[in-house]
Formats: C-alpha cells, structure tokens, sequence
C-alpha cells in the first residue's frame, strides 16, 4: 500500500506541466520596496532568534545599497542547539528505505518549482543578478533534489561470493550531520545542491549561507519542513568566520562541504582535520578558454560572453583568461566588444536587464581596482571597467559597474594571474597549439576550462592536456546536475552533482560472513 502510495505521486508529479517558461511575470516585488524582519536562522523546524545578546550585522541589497535586514549570528549555544536537531532528525531519517526520502525530497521539488517566482525574486533582492539568471538557479536547484531522489532509491552495496560458501557484502552507510557552508554568487543553488545528495544518503544538514546573502537558504529550510522532512533534517545557521569554526571544530559533526575562496578552504580542511573529518571543497578559478582559428567566432564570442559576465562576472568556474589564435583575434575583439557593451545593466527586477549589481560596495571597489591595475601594468581597456550609475534614483546607491575587456594582456599581469571576481575578460593571444597549452596550465588553480575548435580531433586532445576538473568543448559554463563538477589542484577537493557525490557523503562498510568452522592458527 505504501509502495502503491508512492508511485502514485510519483506519476503525478510526471504528469505535472513544465516549469513555466522564462517570460515575463508579475512582479511581487520590487528594487528598494523589500524590507526582510523574520528571523534568518532556522533550526528543529522553525525560524529561530539568539538567546545571547550580540551584534547585528548589516546585510545590504545591491541593486539600491539600501539596508535590506539585520543578520544575527550564531554562537556556541545557538550551533550547539543546530548540530542536535540536526542528530536528532538523522536518527530517523537514515532509517527511512530510499523510496521513503525520495517521496519528501519529490515533494520539495515541487513546492520550488510552485514558488520558483518568489524564491527568484528574493535571490535578486539579496545577491543582485538578474531576474533571468535568478530563475535558472532556482531551477537548477530544483534539479538538483529531483536527480538525487531518484538515487536515493538506488543505493546499494555489492556482494563478493568467498570459498568454502562464506561471502561478505558491502553496505553503503551515511555518515551522520553534515555541515554545508556556501558562497554568496549562487545562495540559493548551493544550499539545494550540498543538501539534495547528504539528505539521500541518509544524512542530516546545518548550513551556514554566506552573512552577505543569509535570505534564501532559510526558505530552502521551510520547504523542507513543508514538504514533511522530520523537524532538524536541514538546519540554518547564520554567521561569519566564528560561526563557521564553530561548525568545523564541533564533535557530532561527521563533514564539512565548503564553496568559496581558496585562503578560506584551506583554514576550513585545517579546521576538518583535528576531527579527521572529510571535506568537499569547491574553490577559486582562474579558468583559460582556448579559441581556435578554426572555431566558429560567432558561437566562440558567445560563449567567451558566457563564460564571464553570468552573475556579474562572479563565478568561480568563469573563464577570464581567453587566449585567441592571432589570425582571427581582430575580429574576435571587433566582435566581442560590441556584444559586450550592448549589455542592459540595471535594475536586476526588469526582464530587460542582463547584468545587474555586484554583491557589495567593497567588492565593486575591489573589482575596479584590478582594472586600474591593469591599466598601469599596460593593459588596454576595450570597453567597459567603469562604475555605473542607473538613471533611475533609487538604484543609484547600488554596486553596479560596465563589464568590461582588456586587451593587449600578456601572462605575468595581475589581471591574469590573479582571481578579479567580476565582469573582467582578459584577451591574450597565441600562435601553436603546444603553446597555449603550456600557458593555460600555468596555474595553481584548476577549477575549469574549455576550447572552441571544428577540429573533434583537435578538441580532444587538448581536453586532455587540459588541468581542469570541468571542461567544455565548444560551449561553456553548462552545469547539468546529472555531470560532476569540481577542480584540480588548488581549486578543490571532491565533486558535487552526478552519481560519484554519493560517494562523498557516505561510508562503505565491509561485512564477512564465515559459513564454516574457524580456521584458526592458534
């Protein structure tokens, strides 16, 4: 009867119409009129506020500047309280057969893909980006649950027939409370895509958003509970670096998954290994895209466009390094400016907008400085690489820049070496094959990578001598949940997405079953 149960609302939910298409929708809200109260923190199944008195922490909309709500960080006690909700709800969880987590995570699924909308629209208010970019993470987060579902029924071990008709098997067992820790350019996406494989391998979750973006985890939080997850399956706790190490260090947690910046991941692996506990870590970028002579230019400077200016440039797989092959660079750069001062900045609510604001003054300031740098280091700017200043008045407070190309790059520039994290393309160009290659793996870094060519073969082969985790061949920054991502080197440990993340939050354990008498050497 259960089992009857669950198919049937697994047909219904095939039965369901798509995703409705990316058209223009009513607004619910709008640039500067959000004013966020509730608290952010979310523990057993409700929201929550501190017990201790501490210092509220400013958190701002960058598309006006303007104060969209206060963050109150967790402190011991507040961790504390997460982390056992959050043991408490794994005892009962993990227990559950894979169809039984399959049917909620399902349910939750569709209470995103129902409320796409507004989780979209609260995705720009607190980080910025576009509206059309908004709903193509809220997507890919409901993705994202719906693909792990469906593993969640698969899990298995593997049975190893011995002599004698003794045998042993494996079991495929979750680790306990898992503690995911995300980065502010995708807030909502991430929270969805570190909890969809922890949660169907059986595990619980505490999760600490970035304090930049601390609004939409919490909704991912509710939907859960709506969906009729058990009280304390996926927690929210906010905070900075204290909270963070809190998380790291505390006992009952059994691993760590972090997304952001490099200096940061290696603290966080410090952190983990007092406790020997396993970490993902999905890091920095400074990802070459190699453009053949041979390409098509016109999908080659679409996807150089792609592969830089998505979410403001603000993407850690982002390909900021493009090296063109000297015969077609004069038109490259012919074409690739004029697309890209053609992009709509503005107000990241409007359906006309491509690029909407940073994610805050400081870092706005950080990404100018790195184009007046390469100025001085003999970089010419093509276009773009100032700050802008909406014509409407309310917007005029907000983070907002022109995207921007450097030409006449050359290897040992900052703006080449180092990672900008905006909407800054460096050109370079090269000659041979073998020479580009060699430049383009001149890095610590290893998160991503891509060529444009007409040559399959040609394609190939430098995929191959590429050192990168994700690599694109005639397209660029394509994340299908179904398709591991990560990086080499300094860029990461561990994949999230696809079927070998499963492998990352759970434990294989080893069962020998004796069927004879003990041979004993005693």
């Amino acid at each position: 009867r259960l089992n009857l149960s669950m198919l049937q609302r697994l047909a219904a939910y095939l039965r369901r119409p798509a995703a409705a298409p990316l058209v223009a929708a009513v607004r619910c809200v709008s640039s500067g009129s959000v004013d966020i109260t509730a608290p952010l923190n979310f523990w057993a199944g409700k929201r929550r506020t501190s017990q201790e008195k501490r210092d509220k922490e400013n958190v701002y909309e960058p598309a006006t500047g303007r104060v969209l709500c206060q963050l109150e960080p967790c402190g011991a006690v507040e961790v504390n309280q997460a982390v056992e909700a959050a043991k408490s709800a794994f005892g009962h969880w993990s227990k559950l057969s894979g169809m039984e987590r399959a049917r909620i995570m399902i349910e939750a699924a569709h209470i995103i893909e129902v409320r796409r909308e507004e989780i979209a629209e609260m995705e720009v208010v607190n980080n910025g980006k576009s509206i059309t970019e908004a709903r193509l993470d809220v997507d890919s987060a409901r993705l994202c649950i719906e693909y792990y579902a469906g593993m969640a029924c698969t899990l298995a071990g593997q049975h190893v027939q011995l002599p004698g008709g003794s045998f042993a098997y494996t079991r495929r067992e979750p680790l306990g409370v898992c503690v995911g820790i995300g980065a502010w350019n995708y807030p909502f996406q991430i929270a969805a895509w570190k909890s969809a494989p922890a949660l169907a391998c059986g595990n619980s979750m505490v999760f600490k958003p970035s304090p930049v973006t601390p609004v939409t985890a919490v909704l991912l939080a509710e939907l859960y509970t709506q969906a009729g997850a058990p009280e304390g399956l996926f927690n929210v706790v906010q905070g900075s670096q204290e909270t963070g190490s809190l998380l790291c260090h505390h006992p009952d947690v059994a691993k760590v998954s972090f997304t952001g910046s490099v200096p940061t991941g290696k603290k966080i692996m410090e952190m983990a290994s007092k406790g020997v506990k396993p970490v993902t870590l999905e890091l920095g970028g400074k990802s070459p895209l190699l453009i053949f002579k041979d390409c098509d230019v016109e999908n080659a400077v679409k996807g150089a466009l792609m592969a830089n200016f998505l979410s403001q440039g603000q993407v850690c797989s982002n390909a900021t390094r493009v090296f063109v092959q000297r015969d077609i660079l004069p038109e490259f750069m012919e074409e690739v400016v004029r697309r890209t001062q053609a992009i709509e900045i503005g107000d990241p609510l409007l359906e006309s907008t491509r690029m909407g604001a940073l994610v805050s003054q400081p870092h706005l300031e950080r990404v100018l400085s790195f184009v007046d740098q390469a100025k001085k280091e003999g970089a010419t700017v093509l276009c773009g690489g100032e700050p802008f200043i909406p014509s409407d008045p309310k917007l005029r407070g907000g983070y907002y820049m022109t995207p921007c190309v450097l030409g006449n790059c050359t290897d040992e520039m900052t703006c080449v070496k180092e990672e900008i994290f905006g909407p800054v393309m460096s050109v370079l160009s090269f000659e041979s094959e073998e020479e580009v290659l060699r430049r383009a793996n001149d890095t610590s870094l290893g998160l991503a990578a891509g060529v444009f060519t007409s040559d399959v073969r040609r394609a190939h082969r430098v995929v191959e001598h590429l050192k990168a985790g994700s690599c694109f061949i005639n397209n660029y920054n394509i994340t299908p949940v179904e398709v591991p991502f990560g990086g080499f080197k300094m860029s990461g440990i561990g994949r999230e997405n696809g079927q070998v993340t499963i492998e990352y939050y759970s434990q294989l354990k080893t069962v020998f079953v004796e069927m004879g008498d003990v041979d004993s050497l005693f």
